[in-house]
């Protein structure tokens, strides 16, 4: 066979995570731009992706700002939480000890028993780095405000001096010492220079977190109410609960960069209540909302159909769930479950999603795209138009097999005549997609 008519071997398809290597001198990295700290001008975050020699797969973030020149590098573990937590106790007594490489995370902390000193988790970012390279932070952390303190504080000055002495004292080994690393999180590691022999000067000790730390994380029991537990030690009141945003941090789905996830919870009077969660990526932009019932699934399902005539029902209330289908009958329109999510807005508010949705559908359409098609999503969209200006009359139908949908009624004292909820029997086929089929409730 010619050399032109071999097929063309397929291309080797490189793991996401792979060994820093002569073979592979130039890894790929990601380029983000991002906000410098220091300056307020955009400067340029790199990602790596590789593995740590007998440990981890890890991501390693470098920024470097060309306008101030400022530099700051940290790590992520790239795998889940360990099970339990790790301490690490390692006896330095030699320069190739100070020189071990260590991988600290966010919720690494760090003693040196004998001088009574410790680092705080949290209080230092995630970071490659050596036992050397650790005490060198510290020492220049001390120093930083030593100047000022000279001049205002010259005894406490003077202390600090002295513990920054003994700090160096540690480089020279004059005589050997302990240091404990300590991560709840399990995410932490000291390089073993003998590997594969036994580290004779390490030991390492497996710990199970407590509840606070396990909170921590962000890790709750599966049976545990996170939110309602502090309500039984008497901290908070419910009140307070539901005035309250809580944060915990997450991924972007969009670009997979750590942001925040807010998180409330509010109660719907005459309805239950109901945990609503918003995610803004700063780094991309990307925008969700979510929101979730307080409670479990409902004995039956729920239909609610209103009639939209005017403004005053634009204003209502609107618990869209998660297993919601929605519908308007007039517009032969109907909504799957995932097609907007839950959603807790107003009818004004559901409509006008539909309607952007519809929109943003539209500019990702090319020019090969059916004319006849294109022309009735317009039209589409121009009916939409017209009911959110209060110009035509429609019914809105939420049709929750899992009954943990609402819309608000407007009649203080008795039945709302553009209103009307039914509740109903759920089918087999609702139960199979809901779960319930193989769900044991004997003895519960």
């Amino acid at each position: 066979m010619a050399a032109n008519e071999r097929e063309a071997e397929p291309e080797t398809v490189k793991p996401i995570f792979r060994n820093l290597t002569a073979d592979d001198p130039e890894p790929e990295t990601t380029e983000i731009e991002s906000l410098c700290v220091n300056c307020g001008k955009n400067g340029i975050t790199r990602l790596l992706l590789t593995k740590i020699p007998h440990y981890k797969d890890v991501v390693v973030m470098s920024f470097d700002c060309e306008h101030c020149g400022y530099q700051n590098n940290e790590i992520q573990s790239g795998g889940k939480i360990a099970e339990k937590g790790i301490k690490i106790t390692l006896q330095v007594s030699s320069p190739r000890d100070l020189n071990r490489q260590v991988v600290k995370s966010d919720y690494t902390s760090v003693q040196i028993p004998h001088l009574d000193f410790e680092i705080p988790a949290r209080s230092q970012k995630g970071e490659i780095t050596t036992i050397e390279g650790i005490i060198d932070r510290s020492i220049e952390g001390l120093e930083l405000d030593q100047p000022r303190r000279r001049e205002e504080h010259p005894e406490t000055a003077e202390e600090i001096d002295k513990f920054i002495a003994k700090l160096q004292d540690l480089k020279v080994l004059s005589k050997p010492f302990t240091i404990v690393f300590k991560d709840i999180s399990g995410n932490c590691y000291v390089e073993n220079p003998n590997v594969p022999l036994k580290d004779l000067g390490c030991t390492v000790a497996y710990f199970k977190r407590t509840e606070e730390e396990n909170h921590l994380l962000g890790i709750y029991d599966e049976n545990e109410d996170a939110l309602l537990k502090p309500i039984e030690e008497g901290e908070y009141t419910l009140e307070d609960i539901e005035g309250e945003v809580l944060s915990f941090p997450t991924n972007c789905p969009e670009c997979n960069i750590p942001c925040k996830t807010n998180m409330k919870m509010t109660n719907i009077p005459h309805f239950k209540e109901v945990v609503i969660m918003a995610t803004l990526c700063e780094a991309c932009g990307h925008r969700t909302n979510e929101v979730k019932s307080g409670g479990g699934i409902e004995p039956h399902g729920v239909k609610i159909e209103v009639t939209v005539t005017g403004k005053e029902d634009f204003s209502r209330d609107l618990l869209k769930s998660d297993t919601c289908y929605m519908e308007i009958p007039e517009l032969e329109l109907e909504v799957g479950p995932a097609a907007l999510g839950g959603r807790f807005t107003t009818v004004e508010g559901i409509i006008a999603a539909t309607k952007d949705q519809l929109s943003s559908s539209m500019a990702f359409t090319g020019d090969s795209t059916d004319v006849e098609k294109m022309n009735r999503i317009e039209s589409f969209i121009s009916q939409l138009t017209e009911i959110l200006e209060g110009n035509k009359k429609v019914t809105l139908i939420l049709d929750d097999p899992a009954g943990n949908s609402y819309i608000q009624s407007l009649a203080d004292d008795g039945p709302d005549d553009k209103l009307k909820i039914t509740r109903y029997e759920r089918s087999f086929e609702q139960n199979e997609e809901l779960g319930l089929n193989d769900m044991k409730v004997d003895n519960c």
